[in-house]
Formats: structure tokens, sequence, C-alpha cells
């Protein structure tokens, strides 16, 4: 190729979901998404049991008859752009921002000097406050949110797939509906011998809301939890996790009045089916120790 010929773009398919309840936000971020530029997007907006009522030209969308939940809707997106085979899957939240019009090839470029990397994670700040949750920076120590990275999980709502990565490991665990799905997909991009990498010095826009704002959150956030453990887990480890994340969770939610409902949902998750089982090998625990966080807590 000549010095004066345009190098061929990467490929990159963008997931957003929408239940057309933000129309301001919603329209704000997809103008975030269509000004990326010097990469090729194929952007996919899936209506989670509602036609989606905005669909800019150019982009496609995908209607489900029911909300299937986060994750199954994140899977149905990536499917529905499958043909193409893109290089990377941006999973986008429907109210968050893209602040550059460059920021899509900046996490591009982070998969380049991390070739191990399955999955890049930008730092993601309140657009009013600037302030980073610490749920978002995904690992234990989160007091620097602008160290960059090897992580082991994942905040689900921005972030930046290997596309063969994720067809290789099954996709989101559609079941979940919400909450720990990041946890069950990076430890599966883990097992396959990858790592997460996060880039703190890239910021990308999220408001700062309570996840408990949403009914079910300490039910799932606790089935879930045991369902992550019970899927993912060598059965030695099971009770180790679950054991910590009690203990944990009684001090997060002690004054919440919710223990409650935590529990019963804990409860379920140690009734009901958690899908497939497939736990990772002993060395992808040792790896994830290693890496700063045991799968224990």
């Amino acid at each position: 190729m000549s010095s004066d010929e345009p190098a061929t773009k990467r490929t990159v398919d963008v997931v957003v979901l929408t239940m057309n309840d933000r129309d301001e936000e919603f329209r704000t971020a997809m103008a975030s998404v269509l000004a990326q530029q010097d990469v090729d997007l194929r952007v996919v907006i899936v209506g989670n049991g509602v036609e989606p009522d905005y669909v800019p030209d150019g982009v496609q969308s995908v209607t489900l008859d029911a909300n299937t939940g986060i994750p199954e809707g994140r899977n149905v997106g990536a499917d529905a752009l499958v043909a193409r085979g893109a290089e990377f899957l941006l999973f986008f939240d429907n109210d968050a921002v893209l602040p550059d019009p460059h920021t899509v090839t900046r996490l591009i470029a982070e998969f380049d000097r991390h070739p191990n990397a399955a999955y890049v994670q930008p730092r993601i700040a309140d657009p009013a406050t600037g302030q980073t949750l610490g749920r978002w920076v995904p690992r234990l120590r989160s007091g620097d949110s602008r160290r960059s990275g090897v992580v082991t999980v994942m905040a689900e709502g921005i972030v930046l797939v290997r596309r063969a990565d994720f067809e290789a490991v099954g996709g989101w665990p559609g079941h979940f509906f919400l909450f720990h799905e990041g946890i069950d997909l990076s430890w599966r991009l883990w097992d396959l011998g990858r790592v997460g990498w996060y880039a703190g010095d890239i910021e990308v826009h999220h408001p700062a809301t309570n996840p408990a704002r949403h009914k079910p959150f300490y039910r799932m956030v606790a089935r879930n939890r045991v369902w992550v453990a019970r899927r993912r887990l060598p059965a030695l480890l099971i009770p180790i996790y679950l054991a910590a994340w009690i203990v944990i969770s009684i001090w997060r939610f002690r004054s919440s009045g919710n223990l409650g409902v935590w529990f019963r949902g804990f409860a379920e998750g140690l009734r009901t089916d958690v899908g497939e089982r497939r736990a990772m090998s002993w060395r992808t625990v040792w790896r994830l120790t290693r890496a700063g966080r045991p799968p224990i807590v």
C-alpha cells in the first residue's frame, strides 16, 4: 500500500438497547456513537419489549416482543450484526456518551498495545460532576480511577470486546436479566487464556445513578451472585465465594431494610437452574489471583 492510500478502517458492531424511556439521553447517546471517526461502524438498536421510536438513518433495529433483560437483549443485537464479521463489539448504554469522536479508535489502539486483551473497559465518569463511581472501576482497589491495568471483571454498560472471543465463550448469560452478567462473561474470557484491560485515560460519560433504583435490585444481585459461582467456579471454591459475599452483603446492605429480600434472592439462586455449568480451570483461578482478584471475592 502506498503512503497516500487510506488505511483500512477497523470494524466495530455497536449494540444499544432501548425501552423508549430516555428520549433526549438516547438521541444524545446515538449522536455520539455516529460521530465516531476513522472506524467502520455498524449499529443496531434493540427494542427490549418495544418498537424503537428513534432509529437514525443507516442504523438497524430489532424489536423484541417482551423485555428479555439487558444481557439477552445484547446477545440479540450481536447476533443481528454477526454476518458482516466485525473485529469488535461495542456494548453501549443508551444514556452514555462518547465525548470525543476518536474514543472508539483509542479503545481499539489499546487492543493493539495489549494483544492478549479480550475486552477493553474505558473510565466512566458522570458528565456533570466528573465523578467515577467505585463500582465502575473493575478492580478491588478503585481509589485511583485513572490508573490503567489488567482487570478481571467489567462494568458492562460501556465495553469493547473482541467479537471472536465473545463468540467463543457463548456471549452474555442471557437469563441473568440484570446484574453480574459481566462477571460471568469476563471469567469465561479469562478462561480462554485472555485478560481484560482497563484504560483509565480514556473517558466516557454516564450519569451516576444508583442501581438500587431498580425494583428487583436486591433479589437479582443475590440470585445472580449465586448463579455466577455455581456456573463458573470449581466446586471447592463455591462455598468460600458465597460465604464471602454473605458477609460483604450484610455489611453493605445492613441499613437498607432489604436484607430479607437479599437472602430470598440468595436462596432462589441456590434452588433454581443456573443454565450451563462450565467451571473455570485451576490455572484460571491462579491467573485471576495473580492479577489481584482471586475468584473468592
